[in-house]
């Protein structure tokens, strides 16, 4: 089983995209959290044995999606027993607008690893703010607290820009040199 597990929900296939690129680097199990805002038989299991949970979700009106929410309502009963406590705690978001108040969704996934009492992990990333930069460097967005992507409202999943994809396989690296430090 995976040290590191990304517990997500996609809307429209654009944060799905994103959440697997971040896994492939990291060598990270998905864990999908379907239309309803449930997990599929056995997530909570796989969740109580990672290492790590990494969040993610789209950002809709300045927020995670209402099935993360549902999802993070639930984990009221790991919460209880302090089940995730001292785990590894990460997190990505994805919208149509360059900022789109992103940062709120990769706030609340922070507030609910500190609810869990979970040990934050941040991008590491440095961002591509120079006159040279381009939509497709690394880190173009400039997120520090979690990676966060751009996917233009009339774009596929399969148009997701080439510079947020080496972003998050960025990021999926930095969780596995994290977690690897941290656990061995």
């Amino acid at each position: 089983m995976s040290k590191i597990v990304i517990v997500y929900h996609s809307g429209y296939g654009h944060t799905k995209k994103i959440a697997e690129a971040v896994a492939a680097s990291a060598g990270a199990a998905l864990l999908a959290i379907d239309a309803e805002g449930k997990l599929p038989e056995g997530g909570w299991e796989q969740l109580a044995a990672a290492k790590m949970i990494v969040f993610g979700s789209p950002t809709y009106m300045g927020g995670a999606s209402w099935q993360f929410k549902k999802f993070a309502d639930a984990s009221s009963k790991p919460w209880f027993t302090q089940q995730w406590k001292d785990k590894l705690a990460a997190g990505f978001t994805n919208s149509a607008t360059m900022n789109g108040d992103k940062l709120s969704t990769l706030h609340y996934f922070f507030t609910l690893s500190q609810q869990h009492s979970m040990l934050w992990v941040g991008t590491g990333l440095m961002p591509s703010n120079s006159k040279a930069a381009t939509r497709n460097d690394v880190n173009y967005v400039g997120s520090f607290s979690g990676l966060m992507t751009v996917s233009p409202s009339d774009a596929s999943p399969d148009e997701t820009p080439p510079g947020d994809i080496a972003t998050a396989q960025a990021f999926g690296t930095r969780l596995a040199d994290v977690a690897a430090k941290v656990f061995g």
